[in-house]
């Protein structure tokens, strides 16, 4: 009888050790979630050029010199092209009115403003590509505050935004007149002719060429 405790008790032992020694899979979507919410530092900053179109207003966001932020920009206008900037490997960026150098910014009443440094949280948003292949806008700060747009393209208070909401949809386009066929990624520039000083065989042989001729 005591042998069989014994022995039960060591396969029992046996058991809980192979348990506690097999490593669980590690989880991808957290590991990407918590590297996204980190700035990058270290790496060249990636920027583009484009613009926001509002899909309530059915214009695009411009931010003004006022420091006011709309939805009331035209297409190709100059207060209507914005400099995104990448803040972490991830979806998070910064946008900057290109004519004003203003950045798009959040305070704790939910508005937007232009501030013109954007290092603070407030002035990071994280890109969402929703399933009608519109982006949503949240800020990094207030999360679930969601860059929003009325009808006549005033900012909506960020406190009573949602994801799913038309007013916090948009859809990147590049400016009108902007050309394909302009945007260079490389410029491949021709390699130097190596100049090798000329040995005295050389010389030799060149001199002899020019009293031939």
């Amino acid at each position: 009888m005591r042998l069989r405790t014994s022995r039960l008790l060591q396969f029992t032992a046996l058991c809980f050790y192979a348990q506690s020694s097999v490593q669980s899979p590690p989880n991808f979507k957290h590991h990407v979630t918590e590297q996204s919410r980190l700035s990058d530092r270290m790496s060249r900053r990636l920027t583009r050029t484009y613009q926001l179109y509002s899909r309530t207003s059915g214009k695009h966001v411009q931010v003004l010199a006022n420091k006011r932020v709309n939805a009331n920009g035209d297409d190709g206008a100059m207060h209507a092209k914005l400099e995104v900037e990448t803040d972490s490997f991830g979806s998070r960026v910064r946008i900057r009115g290109v004519k004003t150098g203003y950045y798009i910014c959040m305070n704790k009443r939910g508005k937007l403003i232009g501030k013109r440094k954007g290092r603070g949280k407030d002035c990071i948003f994280t890109e969402i590509v929703l399933e009608n292949n519109y982006t949503a806008l949240q800020n990094a700060k207030y999360e679930g505050w969601f860059m929003a747009f009325t009808r006549k393209g005033r900012p909506r208070k960020a406190s009573k935004t949602k994801q799913h909401q038309r007013e916090a949809h948009f859809m990147k386009r590049l400016p009108r007149g902007h050309l394909l066929s302009e945007r260079r990624p490389f410029d491949v520039l021709p390699l130097p002719v190596p100049v090798h000083p000329l040995s005295r065989r050389t010389k030799h042989s060149h001199h002899q060429r020019s009293g031939d001729r």
